[in-house]
């Protein structure tokens, strides 16, 4: 018998983890039955196994493995990107280009000036309204695949959701330049170089593509030469592991330089490749989105709901009729389908990682103005910012998978079943 105090930390980590993942597949095939997505399931296992609740997974814990969810977002993207051929392109074309541009700059805008109305502070409405643009590609692929949906707006909702991620860190990356600016010339402050500061969101995006691009074809040279379905397995999530651990070092978008290289292999690659690495990689998908949405479920504080008040709901209010309207205009004036761009703005309303991660880099830069520059609103924006992206994730999260189930039965692309 082990005595009490030689009992490893570990062994008891990888018993809660093995536990929430037992019960991640059974309470979201439970789920499943009663007609919302199986990741509602893993989720709510997650926020009940999670610091908020029973602490099964502390904070400790939890902050230890983050690198599993940037390993699944990884994952995702290269799937995304592996979708993403030339031919799907021609076939939608400036249609679905619009739709990208609606859904993000015009939710950017909706939000930015219904916030701006409530609460009369434009740096606070510009990074709200940035923040608010992206939406959360791990949901809209794991309804998916969970229900293997195939048509038209299936594959226009793989490029929406990730296109809009570098297209909304542009955005972001020119709101955080221009509301640091506003803060500190309105107290008197005049050594901002804001001509430096907009060239970094262009430079992120840059260098995530031309990463993306020298690692699909590494990745391409390596992988025809394989024959065995576990060696494909084994060198595709190495890939995404490299891409998300380079990403973090270089600062670069994790989402974008994934996707890319996926998107190297589906216009470069031979057929039988292809086929090879999207059959090894689903292998691995169920536990991957289990992982990923059990661990999100942890991060996210339901008691945080009770502080939404009005501003909050202006701002979910403002997201869904900006994100819903942007893509219908987008798509109308692009000459997209009628049917896809009146219904896919509903289909991308999840927020998650993105956002969150985007508001902690606020919250942390305008606590760094408000010490240097002794501007306490600054620290009060970042506050607000971090607050309502919190409390407003755990709506989306909620409403999001079950509006993108929903379009998708409406479109004929997956039964309802």
């Amino acid at each position: 018998m082990i005595p009490e105090q030689s009992a490893s930390p570990v062994l008891h980590q990888l018993l809660v983890i093995g536990l929430v993942m037992v019960a991640s597949l059974y309470v979201g095939s439970w789920v499943k039955r009663v007609k919302l997505p199986s990741l509602i399931g893993y989720m709510f296992v997650g926020v009940l196994a999670g610091p908020y609740v029973f602490n099964g997974i502390d904070n400790g814990l939890l902050t230890h493995l983050d690198f599993i969810v940037e390993v699944g977002l990884g994952l995702v993207a290269f799937t995304i990107g592996a979708v993403l051929s030339v031919a799907s392109f021609k076939k939608t074309g400036r249609g679905l280009a619009s739709i990208i541009l609606g859904e993000t700059i015009i939710a950017f805008l909706v939000i930015a000036l219904c916030v701006y109305l409530f609460f009369d502070n434009l740096p606070l409405a510009l990074l709200l309204g940035a923040i608010g643009a992206a939406s959360a590609p791990a949901g809209t692929v794991a309804i998916i695949q969970d229900y293997q949906a195939k048509g038209p707006l299936t594959n226009t909702l793989y490029a929406v959701v990730g296109f809009d991620d570098g297209l909304s860190v542009v955005i972001y990356g020119f709101a955080l330049v221009f509301a640091k600016s506003m803060l500190l010339q309105t107290n008197g402050h005049a050594g901002y170089s804001v001509l430096t500061q907009l060239w970094l969101p262009f430079q992120e995006i840059l260098l995530s593509i031309l990463v993306g691009v020298i690692a699909g074809y590494l990745f391409l040279a390596l992988v025809k030469k394989l024959r065995k379905e576990g060696d494909v397995l084994v060198l595709s999530s190495a890939l995404v592991m490299t891409l998300v651990g380079v990403s973090e070092q270089w600062h670069l978008s994790l989402v974008l330089t994934n996707m890319v290289a996926g998107m190297v292999l589906v216009n470069s690659g031979r057929e039988g490749v292809i086929s090879r690495v999207r059959q090894a990689t689903s292998m691995i998908m169920p536990l991957v989105f289990i992982l990923f949405f059990a661990l999100a479920g942890a991060h996210l504080d339901i008691s945080a709901l009770s502080v939404v008040g009005v501003g909050g709901v202006v701002y979910i209010i403002s997201r869904c009729i900006g994100k819903a309207g942007g893509a219908w205009i987008g798509g109308t004036l692009g000459g997209a389908d009628p049917k896809i761009a009146k219904s896919i703005g509903l289909a991308i309303l999840s927020q998650a990682g993105l956002a969150i991660g985007l508001a902690l880099i606020v919250q942390k830069e305008m606590a760094q103005i408000a010490q240097v520059y002794d501007l306490p609103s600054a620290a009060e924006i970042g506050a607000t910012v971090l607050t309502t992206i919190t409390a407003t994730t755990v709506i989306f999260e909620i409403i999001g998978p079950i509006l993108t189930r929903h379009v998708l039965i409406k479109a004929g692309e997956i039964r309802d079943r």
